[in-house]
């Protein structure tokens, strides 16, 4: 599916572009065509030219197609191996850093991610300098606004953690939720952000998570966004990608790979 050869897709990124949203561009094909296929379908249209139009005419599902169009599956301390690896890289820097260790957790959907560091970074400042130790810094970024509303309220359903296991007995019940404890909120900073157009929020990091994300994008775009991620890291920083995601490009070259199947990779350059 290209633009040239289907003026309603032309439509539908033109459209999409007036009102923020990612670059269609950029966006592996298959992935575009089911996430499209899927709200086309939702709304009794069959083809792109009609989706076009309703897109013009209803502000509702605009705001539907661009959440369709974003990643939001997370949870706390998915995949509890990938933990126990982050457990121990992470406690050496910990250590050196004085607790203040700082981390980009990118793609960070409703928060999930962000809090599960900070739990663990919160953990691991005790138990190595005790009260002495510095919070830790941690950005949790995404586009989708609704997720980071959710994200800034640090406040889920308790059967989203009960089977989580590790920190998430720390979280605060409250009714049938569970609370982030304020002072593990307060070394998270959620903020609106693109990744695909704008710059790294504030770095260097120790640790960029950008998890099960890049693989919905096409070649280009995955080695631009590797390759911005390694320039985001301190020298011997960590960056960690999806199971499924591999640094094929340029950035490849300053890369390490140190755990092949959780993609943990360390910048030696």
């Amino acid at each position: 599916m290209t633009e040239e050869r289907d003026p309603g897709l032309a439509l539908v990124v033109q459209h999409l572009e007036g009102h923020g949203g990612p670059p269609l561009g950029d966006y592996k094909d298959r992935c575009l065509r089911r996430r499209l296929a899927v709200r086309m379908r939702a709304c009794g249209v069959e083809s792109l030219g009609e989706y076009a139009n309703l897109l013009s005419q209803s502000a509702t599902e605009t705001d539907n197609l661009l959440q369709a169009l974003t990643i939001n599956v997370t949870q706390f301390f998915r995949n509890p191996e990938v933990w126990d690896r982050l457990e121990t890289l992470l406690r050496p820097v910990v250590r050196a850093r004085q607790g203040a260790v700082r981390i980009w957790s990118a793609g960070c959907a409703s928060g999930e991610e962000a809090y599960s560091l900070a739990l663990l970074c919160d953990q691991l400042g005790r138990e190595e300098l005790g009260i002495e130790a510095r919070p830790p810094v941690i950005d949790a970024t995404d586009i989708d606004v609704a997720s980071l509303e959710r994200a800034r309220t640090g406040r889920y359903p308790k059967r989203v953690v009960s089977t989580a296991g590790r920190l998430t007995r720390l979280l605060v019940p409250v009714g049938e939720e569970v609370q982030v404890p304020e002072a593990v909120r307060r070394a998270v900073r959620v903020r609106h952000h693109d990744l695909l157009r704008e710059p790294p929020p504030d770095p260097p990091y120790d640790l960029v998570l950008c998890r099960n994300v890049i693989i919905y994008f096409g070649r280009e775009a995955q080695d631009r966004l590797v390759e911005q991620f390694t320039d985001a890291l301190h020298p011997d920083g960590f960056l960690m990608l999806g199971r499924v995601e591999s640094v094929l490009g340029p950035a490849r070259a300053r890369l390490e790979l140190l755990h092949p199947r959780d993609r943990i990779y360390r910048r030696v350059s």
